[in-house]
């Protein structure tokens, strides 16, 4: 029987977003307890991380991003695995500090990039490294959410989300380091290329924002691929239009976040594929697609879901100490790197920099 494991959270209390998901998605297979938290500002964690030391295996980091490294590194110094709310940090010096000291502690740091415990988006990534789609040519990744049209600081939603407008509590950006880190993990998942150089153009369009909300980035990957990433905040009439686009010089691959359960691939030669998830075929196309597979054909599975697809690999290598397929350490360093390139790219003139 697997050991039942026990947590503590920081910050996700009362009008959190983020809270809520991660503690849904813990318990949804039923691997962890919640037995402590500090969910105000009014709480000190460091009270926190006192009170479980013994009793709780890791800690979930749930607050604003100006406090996620100083949490994480107590957290890990003491101790304590940490899965840890994106972006790792403010600072890529920052990030790569926790991923050594995580090595040196021999912790388990995550960080829930959610699309990549979508089942289709493990589809994508085997199909890929299967050399389905050949060599990667290009790859067209959008992230698309007009939150930042419709913002009324009079309404508890709105100011529940007024910190990542501000650079003390949000860091240096806004919309790159929100969502943008998600697309650059989701080119890299798939691909399993890296992103070696950017060159970025930022804006700040929403009335009253400081920190950028929209960003056009284009990236030169390994073995000479190329990408077009487009995020924004302030794409009017949007929701959460996360689309992917792979091409190779046999096939190609589109995956849209908004209809997360279908694959379609298409070929010069042959009618469009749509794979669907949990289809009898899946088991030979994608083992890990239908491992992070859970309700029966046709029943939709989403956000939640490929949530808790994170925290499952997460606790199993809590448990065993042995690599899983979640994001970690080197995936919150990854994307810091594309937050200060991406900075440094925008206010260097829109020029090339390397990731």
């Amino acid at each position: 029987m697997e050991k039942r494991l026990k947590y503590a959270m920081v910050g996700g209390g009362k009008g959190s977003f983020i809270g809520p998901i991660h503690r849904m998605a813990i318990r949804m297979d039923d691997l962890a307890d919640l037995v402590d938290g500090c969910y105000s500002h009014g709480e000190d964690w460091r009270d926190l991380l006192r009170r479980v030391k013994g009793v709780a295996d890791f800690i979930a980091v749930c607050t604003p991003n100006d406090s996620h490294y100083g949490i994480a590194k107590a957290a890990l110094e003491a101790g304590f695995d940490v899965m840890c709310e994106k972006p790792l940090s403010l600072t890529l010096a920052e990030a790569t500090e926790l991923e050594r000291l995580a090595r040196r502690k021999r912790r388990v740091l995550g960080i829930p990039f959610t699309y990549s415990g979508f089942p289709m988006l493990k589809l994508a990534r085997d199909l890929v490294a299967k050399g389905e789609l050949g060599r990667i040519d290009k790859v067209v990744l959008e992230y698309l959410q007009g939150s930042f049209r419709k913002i009324d600081f009079s309404m508890p939603l709105d100011r529940r989300n007024a910190w990542k407008m501000d650079p003390r509590r949000s860091g240096p950006s806004c919309v790159v380091a929100d969502i943008g880190v998600h697309g650059f993990h989701m080119i890299e998942y798939v691909t399993g290329l890296e992103v070696k150089s950017l060159l970025a153009d930022l804006s700040s369009f929403a009335p009253g924002n400081r920190l950028d909300d929209d960003a056009s980035i284009l990236m030169r990957l390994g073995r000479s691929a190329k990408a077009a990433m487009v995020v924004s905040k302030v794409a009017t009439g949007e929701e959460n239009g996360v689309r992917l686009r792979v091409y190779g010089d046999k096939a190609s691959l589109y995956w849209n976040q908004e209809a997360p359960n279908y694959l379609s691939v298409k070929s010069p030669f042959e009618p469009e594929r749509i794979y669907k998830r949990r289809a009898p075929y899946m088991e030979a196309a994608s083992a890990a697609s239908v491992r992070a597979t859970r309700t029966p054909a046709g029943h939709h599975e989403g956000f939640i879901e490929a949530f808790a697809n994170i925290y499952d690999e997460f606790c199993a290598a809590v448990r065993d100490r042995k690599p899983h397929d979640f994001p970690g350490a080197r995936e919150g360093v990854r994307t810091m790197r594309l937050v200060e390139a991406a900075l440094k790219s925008d206010k260097s003139g829109n020029v090339w920099v390397k990731v």
